[in-house]
């Protein structure tokens, strides 16, 4: 570092404190870190008085330095003088440079300034074009996103919300990514969960929507289920009948080995027809409902990740709907079209989850329909149970039956297992036969009630032909010509046509049922017998019992029951041409007709006994006996030759019974015995209840003698053999007790009876004791009154012999009652 000599910097340093100076001078050399500072500094440090010395030292060289400056600049002066002079000449040749510079400077101004216009208009363009290839290359970037969610708005005003919902995933899988760094790319990631959450609840809407649509068509879609599995069954059986046709075979016989009318045949014509025309009307669920709704919901929540969600919901929903199908309505019992309109609803429930089990993966499963099938299975077998037992109708129960059976084919053809509605098939089978039953009793005592009770008049061959075209019958004496009557009446015919009917109605059920012929033939076989066992018998009790009915009726009731116990048999071969099942067949049951009618015949022999019993007692009735007279009236009484007159009109009717073959007269002869034995015996009973009526307390000779005229007569008309077959005296043994218990008294032969009591030989053994003692306590009471009238048959010595015999016969006859009571 140059140190400044100058007289300015000597006079600085003279005003200033040397020890100051001197310091400042010390610093700047040490911190220039010169050698010469360290050798300066060691100077100082070293001599106590060296600053004073170095001082002197310092302002002596300056001065040298001063005087050689002033040396110097003498000598330099005149250069300086003269360099100036020549600056003053050139001063002028400066100034016109100056301008001539200036003014070309003004030109070149003048002249770049266009071309810095131009050029700072290239370079604005410049800056434009690249600013232009920039946005080109960002809108190049930006365009497809633009565009993809241009087209994503679109998609979702289409309402293809599925497709929206593959154009999120690719815009934000592939387009975001590229803009994520400007702003409307941020607003539309934003936008996007807000689409999705549109997406579903409109989704779950359209789904809504189309729950309640399949809700209000499932009667729709099950009726054409319905429809086309019954035609699909009519053509299969149809294409059966032709081919047992061809083979030989009876065409008259279905699967089920029912006979079936001839005017049922189809022919192969017919069936190709009707196979056009089931091919041209085939529908399908998905042909009368649109389950694009349902598709596109199980995507859309697939797509979201929350399939699960749907198929909850969706599974819900529609086990919400199966309970609302299945709960039927109250009256539905009442009309084939309530239950058709039951049926029809839960078949379109199932052919939904069907169409939807198979065209869907994983929104249902087998598994849930079977569990629901069962469910619903369960819930329609008890309501069928519950309303089948409210029907009444014979055709309805019917008709529900073909309904159940198409129902059951219906779901089995979609895989759904129906075998425990065949099993309640069985079930309505046995309330169809309680309808069929009370139907026909209704007809069967509509019959009764129409019937004359008389045998049926024939005038020609052709009434009589008509007849045994109802009824199987051969008359004997057909060669003898008409006119003639038949021994039946008119329910005859009429009750086998209706049972007949009744077999026919009863084999309608079994249609479709898919039974062998032997479980057929055993169905029809136990519900004849309940129908001819239970309401035919109980109509044929209820006729027999009739108040009004008179013997004549009786007795046409017996005819009648006889032929129709004959006609059983054809009843038999009547089923077995239907079943196509021998008689012979191990476990074929047998109808029980020949009981039924048996037992209505032997009813109505009771009946005949009965009501003869029950006239007879109304004649007894109109008895008028004078129990005191003193002498008979020499003739029979009135009431009793009535009661004779009336017997024997009325065993002339027994002639009217059927005695054309053996077992008819022998039928005949032993009706018209028993009636005239029992009539016999209650007569006889009668007339001794008669005389020993506890009411009746005395009996006079006379009226004894009165009462045996009567019963004399009674025994003149049993030994007139008012019905043939009697032998000997069989019929007068009715009366024997009353003949022997009246001759005792009559010839008075006390000694004879008690003599002889006891003996097999006694020529009074039907008296009774107890009887005897009874009648002549009653005689001798007879006898003490008349001797309290009469003051001088108490004198006569007869009469008093004879008190004291009737006195002695009854301590008698009271022990012989005693004797009895305690051997007894």
């Amino acid at each position: 570092m140059a140190i400044n000599t100058s007289p300015n910097a000597a006079g600085f340093y003279a005003e200033e404190n040397k020890d100051n100076v001197y310091e400042t001078v010390l610093g700047e050399i040490k911190y220039l870190e010169l050698p010469l500072g360290i050798t300066l500094g060691s100077v100082y440090d070293d001599q106590p008085n060296a600053h004073q010395k170095f001082m002197e030292k310092l302002d002596g060289c300056i001065r040298n330095h001063d005087k050689e400056i002033e040396k110097m600049c003498n000598f330099h002066h005149q250069g300086f003088v003269d360099a100036i002079t020549e600056l003053l000449k050139v001063r002028a040749d400066a100034e016109k440079l100056k301008v001539q510079v200036t003014d070309t400077n003004r030109r070149l101004q003048d002249a770049g300034r266009e071309v810095i216009a131009e050029t700072e208009e290239i370079i604005h363009c410049r800056l434009q074009q690249r600013n232009i290839t920039t946005v080109v290359e960002k809108l190049q970037l930006c365009l497809p996103v633009l565009e993809m969610y241009s087209k994503l708005k679109e998609q979702m005003n289409v309402k293809r919300y599925y497709s929206a919902l593959k154009t999120m995933e690719q815009l934000e899988n592939f387009y975001f990514p590229r803009v994520s760094q400007y702003r409307f790319c941020q607003i539309m990631i934003e936008n996007l969960p807000k689409l999705r959450e549109e997406i579903k609840e409109i989704s779950m809407s359209d789904l809504k929507d189309f729950l309640e649509s399949i809700r209000k068509h499932s009667d729709k879609i099950g009726e054409t289920a319905m429809k086309q599995a019954q035609q699909q069954k009519t053509f299969n059986t149809g294409l059966q009948k032709q081919n047992n046709f061809r083979y030989g075979k009876s065409p008259y016989i279905n699967n089920d080995g029912i006979p079936e009318p001839r005017n049922k045949i189809v022919s192969k014509q017919n069936l190709e027809e009707e196979e056009e025309e089931h091919e041209d009307e085939v529908l399908t669920a998905h042909d009368l409902v649109d389950f694009s709704p349902v598709y596109r919901c199980l995507h859309i929540y697939s797509v979201l990740g929350d399939a699960e969600t749907f198929e909850n919901y969706y599974r819900k929903q529609r086990r919400k709907q199966a309970r609302l199908v299945l709960q039927p309505q109250s009256n539905m019992h009442e009309t084939v079209e309530g239950y058709r309109r039951y049926f029809s609803q839960i078949v379109g429930f199932f052919v939904v989850e069907d169409h939807i089990l198979h065209v869907t993966q994983g929104l249902i499963t087998r598994a849930y329909t079977d569990e629901l099938w069962n469910m619903a299975l369960s819930k329609i077998i008890a309501v069928l149970r519950t309303h089948s037992s409210y029907c009444t109708d014979p055709d309805l129960v019917l008709e529900l039956k073909n309904l159940i059976v198409v129902f059951a084919d219906t779901l089995q053809g979609y895989g759904f297992p129906v075998n425990r509605l065949f099993d309640l098939l069985f079930e309505i089978r046995d309330q169809y036969n309680e309808t069929l039953l009370k139907k026909w009793a209704v007809l069967f005592r509509d019959i009764f009630e129409a019937d004359n009770c008389s045998p049926i008049p024939v005038s020609n061959e052709e009434e009589y032909k008509i007849v045994i075209s109802k009824f199987p019958f051969q008359d004997p004496e057909l060669d003898k010509g008409f006119p003639k009557k038949l021994p039946m009446s008119q329910s005859v015919p009429q009750i086998y046509i209706q049972v007949k009917e009744f077999i026919y109605a009863s084999l309608k059920f079994s249609e479709s049922l898919h039974r062998s012929s032997t479980e057929i033939d055993d169905m029809l076989r136990k519900s004849t017998n309940l129908l001819l066992t239970r309401t035919l018998s109980s109509c044929l009790q209820n006729l027999i019992k009739k108040p009004h009915i008179g013997l004549t009726e009786l007795v046409q009731i017996i005819i009648n029951t006889t032929h129709l116990e004959q006609a059983c048999k054809y009843l038999e071969d009547f089923i077995t041409n239907i079943t196509n099942i021998s008689q012979e067949t191990l476990h074929t049951a047998r109808l029980y007709g020949l009981s039924t009618f048996k037992d209505a015949r032997h009813a109505a022999e009771g009946e005949i006994y009965t009501k003869l019993n029950q006239k007879i007692d109304e004649f007894i009735q109109l008895a008028d006996y004078d129990w005191t007279m003193s002498e008979p009236d020499g003739r029979a009484s009135g009431y009793l030759m009535d009661l004779i007159n009336f017997l024997r009109s009325t065993f002339q009717v027994f002639t009217h019974l059927p005695n054309n073959n053996n077992d008819h007269a022998a039928m005949s002869g032993k009706v018209a015995q028993t009636a005239c034995m029992s009539a016999c015996q209650h007569l006889s009973t009668s007339l001794m209840q008669m005389l020993l009526d506890n009411d009746l307390k005395q009996i006079s000779m006379g009226a004894i003698q009165q009462f045996n005229l009567d019963v004399i007569q009674c025994e003149l008309f049993a030994s007139s053999e008012p019905v043939p077959g009697f032998h000997g005296e069989t019929l007068q043994l009715a009366f024997i007790d009353l003949r022997q218990l009246l001759d005792l008294f009559m010839v008075w032969d006390w000694s004879t009876y008690l003599a002889d009591y006891g003996q097999p030989s006694s020529k009074y053994l039907r008296v009774n004791p107890t009887t005897a003692l009874a009648l002549l306590e009653k005689v001798h009471r007879g006898m003490k009154d008349v001797k309290k009238n009469n003051i001088f048959a108490q004198f006569r010595k007869n009469d008093r012999d004879k008190q004291k015999l009737i006195e002695t016969v009854v301590r008698q006859l009271r022990g012989l009652v005693n004797g009895m009571s305690q051997h007894s």
